[in-house]
């Protein structure tokens, strides 16, 4: 009996050891400086090296670092919990001039002891002075809801810039990858072709023989195959290039020398980093004239691009066409970051906001990544593009950088270059803003950094131009341009109702009344002057009677139309079809979803039709096109990333992941998933990933996995079926509130959760 107890005993204690294991405390990870995570990393000519921070920096090689260019840098980590409901609530950093003094938890340059608060971002530096050019070591032990303190997080190392300034957006140098053909054979006589399996931009890298010295081999780059040979006349600005290399005698490598574009390299064009050299777009190689054997590993693509986890996020669903479209929009953000600021593909090479506001959410949605969204944004500022709308954008890209990182830092330093971007200048007494009254004065434009000339967007190509002839129409659905512009006007109305939000979280009180206001002004007068209450559609502008799908899916995606008119507008916005550009596609899809239409949503996302991106994949691109169609843009290319709309479409409004409040402090978690019937997604945000899951069988059931990052809570939406139906939460029976078509669960804690609702 003793025996038994004894071993009783011993099995109670061995469990609630275990138990106390399970719930050890994490230690702070995924350390960042001004919001940079591999702060550590040294680069060789664009290489990623093994090669510590402090040692790379005594060779005179071309090193790269990500350097820290502010005199007082903010702090960051992800707080770790294995328990539900978790937060954290105190912590303290140390930051050291040496490894040796770090690793004795020595902080000679800040030790914060011990700060009662959960805040895990953007911890602004109150240290000794920081040296140009040095490097500084650091890490951060954390304290959590549940009275338990964690160990000190790994060493983190950062290095300073030569010049310091109060406020700067660091970003990652251009790192070089080697790509080896995933396909490679002998052709016919004396060629070989390589095929790299997906569109990236490099340069080619290649070993050959030769027994003489008056060999001549041809190297053929490009982007499109026809009839199993690269497309040498792919039409448009579609990548073909032809190089002769005159091999020396025996084995040597040699490096194809991109030729540059003169239209890619001008003086309005973003130029490659010299570390880096031109690059070329091309996924095939053939090689020509070359007799000697030859194999895959002597065929190396140097590929460029921005830093890039292809696990931060994942996607998967029950739809094979959605799956392959979500494949094309993520690697295109990858694969179109290869000078590390956002722009509108290969032909010009120029940062223009409409591709900027797609890129960034993007960005966001597939990686761990917000500098480079950031500094586009901000380069945006100083080099503004000619659409009048586009201008307006800068302060939707201002807002969602605040949503995604809860970082103000730009916002503030941009501060007044936003209120000029609203345009409210150029107001009318009824709040509308235009650009052909005679009010867009030289101060004006000196205010928002232009010059030229400001013209009306609506979408792009317009008719008539690069090509295209009436039978195509360009893509503005036949929008009639009138001094008082619907689209224009909605983007002003979205321009003044994130600015007096941008006010209010700045403190600004006088300016966030201020751009209320003048929202509220123009929103009565949209509504009054440009609605067809007869037709219950918006018309293009003021002295047309004309109607497109543009005037009624911009309204729609910035919530200018009223709840009684939302169905009339949505039913006019379906018979339209996607009779817009790529570009557009964005808010129309926006709207659609915002409208909680998401059975037409997931028709317009998995389309096999022309006019989709599933055409894109058909053509044979693995990036996303200019448009939809060669047809529809004749000097299209196939690198443009302002095609990847569903990059964020999927994680935003399918999978129905946003932020509530900045930084992701609070989530809203409302999946739409029309008719689909499972669907899985791991979405990164500042401060951890977001995994949500679900199983559909429409109107009957629906079952739903979250799992959420520590230091946050979420809002939960479930579709609501009837009076009679069950919601449950982790297996329990649980209240709700209604909105709408929806079931919501508010204020969910971290950890993992099951929900279901049934009839």
């Amino acid at each position: 009996m003793l025996r038994q107890r004894f071993t009783l005993l011993m099995i109670c204690m061995l469990v609630a050891c275990c138990k106390v294991a399970a719930q050890e405390v994490l230690s702070p990870h995924g350390l960042t400086v001004n919001m940079l995570q591999n702060t550590d990393q040294a680069f060789l000519n664009g290489y990623l090296a093994d090669t510590p921070l402090e040692k790379a920096m005594l060779y005179r090689e071309n090193w790269q670092f990500a350097e820290i260019s502010t005199k007082r840098p903010v702090f960051g980590w992800r707080f770790g919990s294995d328990q539900e409901n978790s937060y954290q609530t105190a912590y303290r950093i140390l930051v050291a001039s040496t490894l040796e003094l770090l690793e004795s938890e020595k902080g000679d340059m800040w030790d914060t002891g011990k700060i009662e608060s959960d805040h895990s971002l953007h911890i602004l530096y109150e240290g000794k002075e920081l040296t140009p050019g040095a490097v500084y070591f650091w890490k951060v032990k954390t304290w959590d809801n549940h009275g338990r303190e964690s160990d000190f997080s790994k060493t983190a190392r950062f290095k300073m810039a030569d010049k310091l300034v109060n406020y700067a957006t660091d970003r990652y140098p251009i790192q070089r990858e080697d790509n080896y053909p995933v396909r490679f054979e002998k052709l016919n006589g004396n060629s070989y072709f390589a095929d790299f399996g997906k569109d990236a931009f490099g340069r080619l890298r290649i070993n050959l023989y030769s027994d003489n010295d008056a060999d001549s081999v041809i190297i053929h780059l490009g982007e499109a195959v026809k009839e199993g040979r690269i497309d040498r006349s792919p039409g448009g600005t579609i990548r073909y290039s032809r190089y002769t290399v005159k091999p020396r005698k025996g084995w040597n490598t040699y490096l194809i020398v991109i030729r540059p574009d003169k239209r890619n390299t001008g003086p309005q064009a973003v130029l490659m980093p010299e570390y880096i050299g031109e690059v070329t777009p091309f996924r095939y190689c053939e090689i020509e004239n070359y007799s000697h054997p030859l194999q895959e590993k002597d065929v190396v693509r140097e590929s460029a691009s921005y830093p890039f986890n292809e696990h931060d996020s994942h996607f998967h669903s029950s739809d094979t066409v959605l799956n392959q479209v979500w494949e094309i929009c993520k690697y295109s953000i990858k694969a179109t970051s290869f000078l590390g600021v956002y722009i509108d593909g290969d032909r010009e090479r120029i940062s223009y906001e409409g591709d900027a506001v797609i890129n960034q959410l993007s960005h966001y949605s597939v990686a761990r990544e917000y500098n480079m969204a950031r500094y586009s944004h901000e380069y945006l500022i100083h080099h503004p593009t000619w659409p009048t709308e586009w201008i307006l954008q800068s302060v939707l890209m201002a807002w969602e950088d605040y949503m995604y990182t809860g970082n103000r830092q730009s916002m503030e330093h941009h501060y007044a270059d936003l209120k000029a971007k609203t345009l409210t200048t150029l107001a009318d007494k009824n709040g509308f803003i235009s650009t052909t009254t005679g009010k867009v004065t030289p101060e004006v434009l000196e205010s928002i950094h232009f010059k030229g000339q400001l013209r009306d967007i609506v979408d792009w190509p317009h008719t008539g131009i690069l090509g295209l002839e009436k039978e195509e129409g360009g893509e503005t659905d036949g929008f009639v341009f009138t001094d008082v512009n619907t689209v224009v006007n909605a983007f002003h109305y979205r321009a003044l109702t994130l600015m007096a939000q941008i006010a209010e979280a700045l403190g600004k009180g006088n300016d966030q009344k201020f751009y209320q206001e003048r929202a509220d002004l123009l929103k009565r007068s949209f509504n009054t002057y440009l609605f067809d209450r007869k037709r219950g559609v918006y018309v293009d502008g003021i002295g047309t009677n004309h109607a497109s799908l543009h005037a009624n899916m911009f309204p729609l995606a910035f919530g200018l139309v009223p709840e009684k008119h939302r169905q009339s507008v949505v039913d006019f916005i379906r018979s339209r079809g996607m009779a817009c550009s790529v570009y557009g596609s964005q808010f129309l899809l926006d709207g659609i979803y915002d409208a909680h239409d998401a059975e037409y949503g997931l028709k317009l996302l998995t389309s096999t039709a022309e006019r989709s991106w599933y055409n894109m994949i058909r053509v044979g691109s693995t990036i996303t096109l200019e448009a939809w169609d060669n047809k529809y843009k004749p000097n299209q290319d196939w690198n443009h990333a302002w095609g990847a709309a569903p990059a964020n479409l999927i994680p935003r409004k399918l999978m129905g992941i946003e932020p509530m409040e900045p930084g992701f402090r609070k989530i809203r978690i409302k999946p739409q998933p029309g008719e689909l019937g499972h669907a899985e997604i791991k979405h990164p945000t500042i401060r951890g990933d977001v995994t949500v899951g679900f199983v559909n069988q429409p109107n009957r059931s629906f079952q739903l996995e979250v799992e959420l990052p520590a230091n946050t809570t979420a809002n939960i939406y479930l579709p609501f079926y009837s009076g009679k139906q069950t919601v449950r939460m982790d297996g329990k029976t649980v209240t709700y509130k209604r909105e709408g078509n929806f079931s919501v669960i508010e204020n969910v804690g971290s950890g993992k959760h099951r929900f279901s609702v049934e009839r």
